[in-house]
């Protein structure tokens, strides 16, 4: 079985999705949108797909099944629903969307269109972090105490309606809450801008409900990239290197590299919400994961204005 599937957006990340789904067994890729027509006939030919400039009538096709939606942050809400309110099934890049409120308008619209709504948290997927979770569930390095995570690098030319905290610490706020399994509780940041209109860096503390912490560290501001996780627990550390997809293990008494397969996170975000579909199941991350997550980022911009740890309910 195939799911026909579009493009909403043909950015630099949308036309890695666009690669994606075309290799993909389980998707026949119909076709794209972007609001540039050059770069929507560039991506449309080179894949001899149906390519337009304007994404409503790439919506309007009755025959998508499920839009991949990789537009800007703050128009995510307005073509999501619409593509919602047609009967279809939505992939919605990280941000959800730009506000907690749209987020919760999403959700209610997808559960009352019975469509699946998930958000692309790429991190979740990144064989590194199946690996680290395996580690975890044979408590190889004992009880979680806290995390940190360092993701550094100069800002990207397709960023320009958010800042430092919605495009990248976010990846590792929903990884950190997905790993501990706990509401967060309190969020205290320092952020500012030196660069860039809005935040390019942001030191972001996180406390759950059982007491344990996280740190998120995140800036563009870095000329050498760098995306790392580390986990403490009571028995030792984990350490992940996300780019190279590596895990390193320290204990008292010894240090070692787990083998696993790598493989291309995003091949493996695709195929699970095409499989979700196909089986009719709840995908992961979910709509809610967004929008925990969001309400996460939002508070973090409070508190970073502030100056004050923000409380969430």
């Amino acid at each position: 079985m195939k799911i026909n599937v579009g493009v909403l957006g043909c950015g630099s990340w949308g036309t890695n999705h666009v690669r994606v789904l075309n290799e993909l067994d389980g998707a026949n890729l119909i076709g794209v949108a972007d609001i540039d027509p050059k770069r929507a006939k560039i991506i449309g030919t080179k894949y001899n797909i149906d390519y337009y400039s304007d994404y409503s009538k790439l919506i309007e096709r009755k025959d998508i099944e499920l839009l991949n939606v990789c537009t800007p942050t703050v128009t995510h809400a307005k073509i999501a629903l619409e593509a919602i309110k047609t009967g279809k099934n939505v992939l919605v890049e990280k941000p959800m969307t730009n506000t907690v409120q749209e987020a919760k308008e999403l959700i209610t619209s997808a559960k009352h269109h019975d469509v699946k709504i998930m958000v692309g948290f790429i991190e979740r997927f990144n064989p590194a972090i199946t690996k680290t979770e395996e580690l975890l569930k044979k408590r190889e390095i004992g009880e979680i105490v806290l995390a940190s995570s360092k993701r550094v690098t100069r800002r990207p030319l397709r960023i320009g309606d958010v800042g430092v905290i919605k495009d990248i610490a976010i990846h590792d706020i929903d990884l950190i809450r997905y790993i501990f399994g706990k509401k967060v509780k309190q969020v205290y940041a320092v952020a500012g801008n030196l660069s860039h209109t809005f935040e390019d860096y942001a030191n972001i503390v996180m406390r759950f409900e059982d007491k344990r912490s996280a740190f998120v560290e995140a800036n563009w501001l870095t000329p050498r990239k760098v995306r790392r996780l580390i986990i403490t627990g009571t028995e030792g550390i984990i350490q992940v290197e996300y780019i190279k997809q590596e895990v390193t293990v320290e204990k008292q008494e010894l240090m070692y590299t787990p083998f696993f397969n790598k493989n291309e996170p995003l091949k493996l975000e695709l195929q699970h919400f095409l499989n979700s579909i196909i089986k009719k199941e709840t995908p992961i991350p979910s709509g809610e994961d967004g929008l925990e997550t969001l309400k996460i980022c939002e508070a973090a911009l409070k508190s970073a204005k502030t100056g004050h740890p923000v409380n969430i309910e």
